[in-house]
């Protein structure tokens, strides 16, 4: 029995439109949407041809009802900018992930989401609340998918066809996610982390818009204000402070050099002719697009790493938990940091830096 809420969905992850898919698959544009709204069932030939033209395994097709990640809770970046069929397939690349991670949240005991919901605070005051919170005091911020990891929230990467969105966080009931693009700097993928992170804190609450881009001010504010926080910036950086002084300050919090001058000029340690100037230097030796000499060792997962280690001592490969989902194997490694078997069997990334407040334990 085909369930039809899994046709969509495959045919959104690949970025296809009914028509698109009716002349790929040879199948018209009538039978698809009667397919997709249930009203008639395909014939197992014409299941195989669907499967054929999004690169799905037939079973995947019989696999019971899947609910989409809510639309109306993710903010999107640039979402005028972007098509439709990239934000579909990025929400349909997130639905499967958020399918994987029942998969392992029935098989393991995961830490519980411990997000305060901040409706009402300015962004400087939440990501204040939020450091509080979780006892990081005003010190840099430690590996950040690995601290929201510890506190709950379930991060996934994005798939090499979703680099057109640069990240993106959503509340699926009670439990929150965040979804990260692999091929942005070091540094600002920990800034799309805190950005992110800032989205489940101050709009999940639906006391203020989630979209908009009165949203995504508020979101890089916190994300400012969370990773460099204003006593430590203040007291490790000069009022106008040289273009070499902030490449070397920005080492302390990790971040990009044009967000520690940002968050200078926030600050008033620059003025607005010393921001401007800055601004234009680093453009010119390349920071605007890129980090030059910047951090290599990019921020993965600690969780799935332990989930995968659990695993594998089980004799369970990741092509297995593949098999149980419906997808391709392919479509599970998308969403796990680039984990290799090398990193999965071998020791664990980041050890010691920062730790889950529980420990993750098979619990069948």
């Amino acid at each position: 029995m085909v369930t039809p809420s899994r046709i969509t969905l495959a045919r959104k992850r690949r970025g296809l439109t009914l028509a698109d898919l009716s002349a790929r698959a040879g199948v018209s544009l009538q039978s698809l949407s009667n397919y997709e709204t249930g009203r008639t069932a395909p014939r197992p030939s014409t299941v195989r041809r669907l499967a054929d033209a999004l690169d799905f395994p037939e079973r995947f097709f019989s696999g019971p009802d899947i609910d989409e990640l809510p639309a109306e809770g993710i903010s999107w970046r640039a979402r005028t900018k972007t098509p439709p069929r990239v934000l579909d397939s990025a929400r349909a690349a997130g639905t499967l992930a958020a399918q994987l991670y029942e998969w392992i949240d029935e098989r393991f005991r995961l830490p519980e989401p411990d997000l305060p919901s901040l409706g009402k605070p300015d962004p400087e005051t939440a990501a204040e609340m939020v450091r509080t919170r979780w006892g990081l005091g005003t010190a840099p911020a430690p590996n950040m998918v690995h601290l929201l990891e510890a506190h709950g929230v379930r991060v996934f990467s994005l798939p090499p066809d979703s680099l057109e969105v640069d990240a993106f966080a959503v509340w699926r009931g009670t439990v929150p996610f965040v979804f990260l693009n692999m091929l942005k700097t070091v540094e600002r993928g920990r800034f799309d982390a805190a950005h992110e992170l800032g989205h489940l804190i101050m709009h999940g609450s639906g006391e203020r818009p989630c979209t908009g881009p009165g949203a995504e001010r508020q979101a890089n504010d916190f994300a400012s204000a969370f990773l460099m926080p204003a006593a430590s910036v203040l007291g490790h950086m000069p009022a106008g402070a040289r273009v070499d002084q902030v490449l070397e300050g920005k080492r302390i919090w990790k971040v990009s050099a044009m967000a520690l001058t940002y968050r200078m000029h926030d600050l008033g340690l620059l003025t607005d002719w010393q921001y401007r100037s800055t601004c234009a230097e680093l453009s010119a030796r390349g920071y605007r697009t890129d980090e030059p000499q910047g951090l290599k060792k990019r921020e993965t997962s600690q969780i799935l790493t332990k989930v995968f280690q659990g695993l594998w001592s089980k004799g369970i490969r990741p092509g297995d938990v593949a098999d149980q989902l419906g997808v391709r194997a392919e479509e599970v490694a998308e969403m796990l940091f680039g984990l290799s078997m090398e990193t999965v069997t071998g020791e664990e990334e980041g050890a010691g830096e920062h730790q889950a407040k529980r420990s993750l334990s098979l619990v069948r």
